[in-house]
């Protein structure tokens, strides 16, 4: 059986503590992963400045170079895996066994992290607004005459990863470019790509102390979080589209990839479609569109659903489904498309199938709800509501020409990502931040002025 060490400063360290992953569709064991607990990390974690003084050590340029490296590394190589090696090929099968993800789906977002990587220069220059990397090397200079300093807010980077999705992992890449070491708490389902990555970049030169990796339960987590000055964790969010247009089938593309790319588990997949006019034939088309995408095998590469590693865990999303629209002023509009019920069973593995609401309000509680597969509501509102009514939102993309709608999207501080006309919410531009810049949250900006020899 594969065995998954724990990183402690690079270092592989196996632990007596071990948790075991079932593969998806056998229910046999496939992987002992060590277990890190919360003293271990504590102790760990004392002592953060040696690798932060690591990284330091490169320049900038030199660390995007890394960056470049490892994306081939990645990309290409047979990396370690503790005690074993893994190829491109065993990493796809990885993680499709522990999390039900199909393998073009795995590669999908493979080919996503290595693009990450890959243009890791354009992705810092969208992250510090193009300030020139020396800058960033001195701690001081100046940008158009006005002198300017920064120092970082921590010596690391602590992440609590989820299952969901690989792709998610490029989000936090840019942390090694940044100086700033990273402590990684994987998702119980999906240590592969984190682990990879590590391995990709030490093996394209990084210091193997600016990474910990801690597989590790809710205390360890939180021990992670307190002990470094900055963290993220991911979790549920809200992500959401808006269409105020006649339906066309190039937009009607638009929101089905929206909804459904990378099997509706990414945090920046389409959950609400929130429209002025045409709520009942987006609904219907939308709905039509979706019911063709039926569960396949992992292997073949068109599929586009990934089962629930658990079961009653599918189960229970559906039964709070159907608990919401037991409430009046909401349908279900893909139950009419499709010859079975919400919740499938495919070789064993259980399948939520894709599923559109129509919700006559924004005031029903169904009308703002996210679950990991492709699930949407086609929510009816009223021009003057809109950004208002949406809600805290992680993507909103804006189909509309209506320039005091667009005004009032720009000014909104509940909206985090805008796309403006037809691009896909889970659209990624490398220049871009997403989910908050990285750069603003790892260092910050002082004052600084600097006296002229004489």
């Amino acid at each position: 059986m594969i065995h998954l060490p724990i990183l402690r400063h690079g270092e592989p360290y196996k632990s007596l503590d071990v948790a075991r992953v079932a593969h998806h569709q056998t229910r046999e064991m496939f992987v002992d992963i060590s277990q890190a607990n919360s003293g271990l990390i504590r102790r760990d974690l004392r002592d953060q400045k040696l690798a932060r003084e690591k990284l330091a050590a490169f320049s900038t340029a030199e660390l995007v170079e890394i960056c470049h490296r490892a994306a081939v590394h990645f990309l290409n190589d047979s990396l370690s895996l503790g005690e074993e090696f893994q190829s491109p090929n065993d990493y796809v099968q990885q993680v499709s066994a522990t999390t039900g993800m199909p393998y073009v789906l795995a590669r999908r977002n493979m080919s996503k992290i290595h693009g990450a990587l890959s243009e890791a220069g354009n992705v810092l220059n969208g992250l510090t607004r193009n300030i020139d990397w020396e800058l960033l090397d001195r701690g001081f200079g100046e940008l158009a005459g006005q002198p300017l300093s920064f120092y970082p807010r921590t010596d690391s980077l602590g992440v609590v990863l989820p299952s969901n999705s690989p792709g998610v992992h490029s989000l936090w890449i840019p942390s090694i470019p940044l100086k700033i070491p990273l402590v990684l708490k994987p998702g119980s389902a999906e240590p592969w790509t984190p682990y990879r990555i590590i391995q990709a970049f030490i093996r394209a030169g990084a210091p193997r102390e600016a990474f910990s990796f801690y597989p590790t339960d809710h205390a360890g987590a939180g021990e992670i979080l307190r002990n470094c000055r900055r963290g993220i964790v991911f979790g549920d969010a809200s992500s959401t589209s808006l269409w105020s247009n006649d339906p066309r089938i190039e937009i009607l593309d638009l929101m089905v990839g929206s909804i459904a790319e990378n099997g509706g588990r990414s945090c920046i997949n389409a959950s609400g479609i929130w429209v002025t006019k045409h709520a009942d034939k987006i609904s219907e088309a939308l709905a039509a569109r979706l019911a063709e995408i039926v569960p396949r095998s992992s292997d073949d590469p068109e599929a586009q659903l990934a089962p629930f590693v658990d079961s009653n865990a599918a189960t229970r999303v559906s039964q709070l489904i159907d608990q919401g629209l037991s409430e009046p002023g909401a349908r279900e509009v893909t139950a009419s498309h499709r010859s079975s019920g919400r919740l499938v069973t495919r070789e064993g593995c259980a399948y939520l199938l894709p599923t559109i609401l129509l919700c006559e309000n924004a005031e029903h509680h169904m009308s703002n709800k996210e679950f990991m597969f492709p699930f949407a509501s086609v929510v009816k509102t009223k021009p003057e509501q809109i950004p208002e009514v949406l809600g805290p939102s992680l993507v909103v993309t804006a189909i509309t020409s209506d320039p005091r709608l667009i005004s009032r999207l720009l000014t909104s501080p509940n909206v985090d990502r805008l796309n403006i006309g037809p691009v896909p919410t889970n659209h990624i531009s490398w220049d871009q931040p997403h989910e908050g810049n990285l750069f603003e949250h790892l260092y910050a900006r002082r004052a600084f002025q600097r006296a002229v020899a004489v």
